[in-house]
């Protein structure tokens, strides 16, 4: 049984993936429906950070079906933007207490595996999840490093069709990354906070 559980959550992540790349408004459904399927895949696994990660990945799934709908609505259209230094350093900061935090908690408190790696893959996709919903640039620089993290901690808990995922995802990164700053050098295209 977790093995079909593996194969749909992957299955529905890549699609969310595929139409993420396309600016789809479709993507964030197929978004949604991977991450409840992969909820009961990680608590199966014991890895409870990224169990509560997919349960995040629901809501930032209606929160960008919300904000990409708003487009579609007439409303003031959401460009690619870039943060700046001081914005990701402070994300730096704040993300690296909170790894450490987390990952104490589920290493001396739970049977968690990997509890360090997982808790940071964690709240590192919360911060690159949120960008990628507000559809900051440096988004897809943190999901090349999260996703290659994501490979061997996928392989050592045995989800193998899931580290394979994974690494589609950290190929497919790179390439999120050159279609979207291509589209925000565009002239008319760009905005920075």
């Amino acid at each position: 049984m977790a093995l079909i559980i593996e194969i749909v959550s992957v299955v529905l992540n890549l699609l969310f993936l595929v139409f993420l790349l396309k600016e789809r408004i479709i993507c964030w459904l197929f978004g949604i429906l991977g991450s409840l399927t992969s909820m009961l895949l990680f608590y199966q696994s014991k890895l409870y950070s990224e169990c509560i990660l997919y349960s995040y990945y629901v809501l930032m799934g209606f929160y960008g079906y919300y904000l990409w709908k708003q487009k579609k609505e007439g409303h003031k259209s959401l460009n690619i933007s870039k943060w700046s230094l001081i914005s990701h350093l402070y994300i730096l900061i704040v993300g690296i207490s909170l790894s450490i935090t987390m990952g104490y908690y589920f290493d001396n408190y739970t049977d968690a595996e990997k509890s360090y790696l997982d808790s940071a893959t964690t709240i590192f996709s919360f911060i690159a999840t949120y960008m990628e919903a507000k559809k900051v640039l440096s988004a897809w620089i943190f999901w090349i490093i999260l996703n290659g993290l994501s490979i061997y901690l996928y392989f050592s808990r045995g989800l193998n069709i899931y580290a394979l995922l994974a690494l589609v995802y950290f190929v497919v990164s790179f390439y999120g990354y050159l279609v979207w700053k291509q589209k925000y050098n565009k002239p008319d295209y760009n905005v920075s906070i």
